[in-house]
C-alpha cells in the first residue's frame, strides 16, 4: 500500500498532508527517510518526527461545535488549535475547515477515505450556514448571492439563500472556497458579523453546546455513506458523458469540553 494511503487509512492525516510530511523529511520508514510513493505494510515501522505510528482500529466520526477563536489546524505551535482543544484519545483530523472567526459544526475523523470522498468538490455536498451582517439585507443582495459572486478569480456556484431577519440569512453552499461567504458579502458591500455552520450534508449541529462534541450516530453514518455513494456515481456518469466517443475499431458504428 502506498505510504500516503496507509497514513490516511490509519487515521494519522489526509493523503495530501502525508505527502507534505514526506517532502519535509519528517517521516521515516524502517529507520530511513521516506520518499514519495513508497510502499508499506503493517509490518513496516513508520515514524513521524521519531514517533512510531500505530494503526487505529476504531473508526470514529465526531460532530464538534467549534467555538470562535479556535483554529482549524493540527499545528501544536498554534495555542488554540482544534486538535489540542478536543484532546480526543485517538488521532483524528478535521474534514474541511471553519475559519478562526467562525463557529459551528466541524466534522473530525480518523477515516482517511471518508475525508477524501467528502472533500471532492465535484460531488457538490451541501453545507448550511446562518449569517449575520452589519446592515439590512435586501432582495437585491439575496438575488446576487444566489446567482453567484466573482471572488478569487472565479464566480461562485448558484446557491440557496433565505432571509431570516433584518440583518441575517441562511445560505446553503455546494463548494468551499477560502472564506467564501465573507468574501461574497464583502464584494456586495456587507461585513459578516457572525457566521455559524449548522449542517454538513445530512449531519446537523442541532443543540450541541459550544465546545462540545458527540459521535455521529449509526443512522447518520449510514445516510452519509449513501449520499457519498450516490454523488460519486453521479460524478462518474457526468464525466463519462463528457468524454468524446471513440469508435470501436473492431465493430465500427457501435462530551462537553470544559476549558
Amino acid at each position: 500500500m502506498r505510504l500516503n494511503k496507509y497514513l490516511s487509512d490509519a487515521g494519522v492525516c489526509s493523503r495530501r498532508e502525508a505527502d507534505r510530511l514526506v517532502e519535509a523529511g519528517r517521516i521515516t520508514i524502517d529507520g530511513e527517510t521516506a520518499r514519495m510513493g513508497m510502499q508499506v505494510s503493517d509490518e513496516t515501522e513508520i515514524c513521524i518526527d521519531g514517533k512510531k505510528i500505530i494503526r487505529e482500529e476504531k473508526k470514529v466520526l465526531l460532530a464538534f461545535h467549534k467555538p470562535r477563536g479556535i483554529e482549524c489546524t493540527a499545528n501544536p505551535n498554534v495555542k488554540k488549535n482544534v486538535i489540542s482543544y478536543i484532546n480526543y484519545p485517538i488521532r483524528i483530523y478535521y474534514i474541511g475547515r471553519l475559519d478562526k472567526d467562525s463557529e459551528g459544526l466541524l466534522l473530525l475523523t480518523n477515516q482517511g477515505e471518508l475525508v477524501n470522498k467528502m472533500m471532492r468538490s465535484g460531488n457538490q455536498h451541501e453545507k448550511e450556514y446562518v449569517v449575520t451582517v452589519n446592515k439590512p439585507v435586501t432582495k437585491e443582495f439575496i438575488k446576487k448571492m444566489q446567482d453567484g459572486v466573482p471572488i478569487l478569480g472565479t464566480k461562485t456556484r448558484k446557491c440557496r439563500v433565505i432571509q431570516t431577519g433584518e440583518k441575517s440569512f441562511r445560505i446553503i453552499l455546494t463548494q468551499g472556497l477560502n472564506r467564501q461567504i465573507r468574501r461574497m458579502c464583502q464584494y456586495l458591500g456587507y461585513e459578516v458579523k457572525r457566521l455559524k455552520r449548522i449542517r454538513v450534508m445530512n449531519i446537523e449541529l442541532g443543540d450541541l453546546p459550544v465546545g462540545s462534541y458527540r459521535e455521529v450516530t449509526a443512522q447518520e453514518m449510514k445516510t452519509l455513506q449513501e449520499i457519498i455513494k450516490d454523488s460519486s456515481e453521479t460524478t462518474v456518469i457526468k464525466k463519462e458523458r463528457g468524454k468524446k466517443c471513440e469508435p470501436d475499431r473492431k465493430n465500427e458504428g457501435t462530551r462537553r469540553i470544559v476549558k
